[in-house]
C-alpha cells in the first residue's frame, strides 16, 4: 500500500512538469483520486477504525447524534475538551496526522467519518462532530463505492487554509461496500497561482 505522502508528492511533481492545457482544479484532483487516493481511503488503519466505530455506534438515534454534536461544539469553545481530546488522541487520528505532516504542506486536513457521518478520526479539530448534513459525507458514503465529491475553493474556518476538499467513500475490501467517508483538504496555493483557477503553479513554487 503506497503511503499518502508519496502518492500526493509524486503526482504533484509529475503533473506540474507537464502543460496542463487549462485543466480545472476539479480535473486535477479527480486524477489524484484515481491515481492513489481512492486506494488509500481503504487503508487497513482507516477501515479498521471505521468498522469499530460503526459497531460501537450501532443503532445510533438522531437524538443521540444531535446531543453528541452539541457537546462537541460546546467543547470547542471551552478550555475543557475531554470528548475532543479523546478523539484527537486515538490511533486513527495519530495516523492521519502523520500522513498530513509527511505531505509537506500539500494536505491541510484529513477527516474520516463513520456510516452515521460522525467523526472517527481527524488530523485537525473540526467545528462540528457530525458531518452527515454535508456533501463530503452525503455525496460519498450515501452514493457508495466509486463516488467522489470535490468542493469549491474555500477558506476553511477550522484550519485557515484556502483549500478544496476531496471526499471519497471508505470501502470495506471484504464486502465491497461503503462503510464511511474520508475528506482530504488540498492546499490550493500549492496547486494553483492566486486568482488563476485551473492553472497549476510553476514547478519551482510547488516543489515539496
Amino acid at each position: 500500500m503506497r503511503i499518502l505522502s508519496v502518492v500526493l508528492v509524486a503526482f504533484l511533481a509529475s503533473s506540474l512538469l507537464r502543460p496542463a492545457g487549462g485543466e480545472t482544479y476539479e480535473a486535477v484532483m479527480r486524477r489524484m483520486a484515481e491515481n492513489g487516493l481512492r486506494e488509500w481511503a481503504s487503508h487497513p488503519t482507516i477501515v479498521g477504525a471505521v468498522r469499530a466505530q460503526n459497531q460501537n455506534n450501532r443503532g445510533m438515534s438522531a437524538e443521540r447524534i444531535a446531543a453528541l454534536d452539541r457537546r462537541w461544539r460546546s467543547e470547542i469553545a471551552s478550555p475543557s475538551k475531554p470528548m475532543v481530546q479523546a478523539l484527537m488522541a486515538n490511533v486513527l487520528s495519530s495516523f492521519l496526522n502523520l500522513k498530513k505532516r509527511r505531505s509537506n504542506g500539500l494536505i491541510t486536513e484529513i477527516i474520516v467519518m463513520d456510516k452515521y457521518g460522525l467523526n472517527a478520526g481527524l488530523s485537525d479539530m473540526t467545528t462540528d462532530y457530525w458531518q452527515g448534513d454535508e456533501d463530503k459525507w452525503r455525496k460519498t458514503y450515501l452514493e457508495g463505492p466509486g463516488s467522489i465529491h470535490i468542493s469549491g475553493i474555500m477558506r476553511d474556518e477550522s484550519t485557515g487554509h484556502l483549500q478544496s476538499q476531496l471526499s471519497l467513500p471508505v470501502v470495506d475490501p471484504d464486502s465491497g461496500k461503503a462503510i464511511g467517508a474520508v475528506t482530504i483538504g488540498i492546499d490550493m496555493s500549492t496547486l494553483f497561482l492566486p486568482g488563476r483557477s485551473g492553472r497549476p503553479a510553476s514547478p519551482g513554487r510547488a516543489s515539496p
